[in-house]
């Protein structure tokens, strides 16, 4: 029979429910473009299923006109696992925020990205517990004042993606909440990749953690604040390409183009498939506040590892053990192990 689904439109993924966020939240481009993606992937909407757990961001299957699961606190990775397993067909999101993946979800966080079930996470991060009003969050930077830190935070922040990569990640990339047009391309690219895809979001919260993301958005300052990534193309940034970054050993520095012989030739070359190269990016991290000279903060796809799925080698345990025919309840709790007592 021969499949004559015609793909929908954004706003047939659109639900009959209004988001319910703060005017200039960047939750509304990531809704947007998300919707966008997977109109432009074809997928249907009975086939899609958004997995949340508690937060801001957690409100994204109110508001995708598929099937949702609103969950618990921590929680969305593990329900999204468990319905991956059951039902592998499914296209499974995971809607997520900093807070419910990496404080209190943390451990199924790590572990999720370790199994790699084929999941596409999408990880809202604006550095702060919106939902609950301003508390610090895993993320926030250290110094900031918030209503749980007053004198401002002493805890180091979690980098997501180093992390991600520590944990086993096969897919790890990271946008803006403003670059509309590269998130929806990094959605089709983790939809289309076999594995968790983890795709952080630094996203604006315009009430409790305002401007949190601004020397990466400022248009005077944002050229040498951050790093596009491009898949076997020089890491170059700065005012019309005026830098670029070369690897000294393992020990990245900058290079002044106009100022030196050096060549965008001679500069580092992305590749998406390098794991050592990736932690080394995963590690660009400085404050570009900071008075002393620091690396840009990337953007775009980190690394990607063709890797089994979870669900994939589960279902060929069963197959196997299938393959030996029925068996009856007492050879299963007798096992393969007896003793006799003298």
């Amino acid at each position: 029979m021969t499949d004559t689904h015609t793909c929908l439109t954004a706003k047939d993924f659109t639900s009959n429910q209004e988001p319910k966020w703060c005017p200039g939240c960047g939750d509304f481009s990531v809704l947007q473009q998300l919707k966008a993606a997977m109109a432009e992937l074809c997928l249907k909407t009975e086939e899609v299923v958004v997995v949340s757990g508690i937060g801001c961001s957690s409100r994204l299957p109110y508001y995708i006109n598929t099937y949702g699961v609103h969950g618990i606190h921590g929680r969305a990775m593990a329900m999204a696992s468990g319905l991956k397993a059951a039902r592998p067909e499914l296209s499974v999101w995971v809607g997520t925020g900093d807070g419910d993946a990496l404080s209190i979800g943390g451990n199924h966080y790590i572990h999720t990205v370790r199994r790699n079930l084929d999941l596409n996470v999408v990880l809202f991060n604006n550095e702060i517990y919106g939902l609950t009003k301003g508390q610090y969050s895993p993320t926030s930077k250290v110094g900031l004042r918030t209503v749980t830190s007053p004198s401002g935070v002493v805890d180091h922040p979690i980098n997501t993606i180093a992390l991600t990569l520590g944990a086993g990640g096969t897919f790890v990339a990271r946008v803006m909440d403003r670059d509309g047009k590269m998130m929806k391309e990094i959605f089709k690219r983790a939809h289309a990749h076999k594995g968790t895809s983890i795709v952080e979001i630094y996203q604006n919260c315009p009430i409790f953690n305002d401007g949190a993301f601004g020397p990466f958005t400022d248009k005077e300052r944002k050229a040498d604040t951050t790093l596009f990534l491009e898949q076997g193309q020089p890491l170059v940034f700065g005012s019309n390409g005026s830098k670029g970054i070369r690897l000294d050993g393992f020990k990245p520095t900058v290079i002044d183009l106009e100022a030196s012989s050096i060549s965008k030739d001679d500069l580092w070359i992305h590749d998406e498939n390098d794991l050592i190269k990736a932690n080394i990016l995963s590690r660009f991290f400085d404050d570009p506040n900071s008075t002393e000279e620091f690396l840009p903060r990337p953007f775009g796809i980190f690394y990607v590892e063709d890797r089994f799925t979870y669900e994939a080698a589960l279902d060929a345990q069963i197959d196997k053990a299938q393959e030996k025919g029925e068996g009856t309840l007492e050879e299963l709790l007798a096992g393969n192990s007896t003793w006799t007592i003298n």
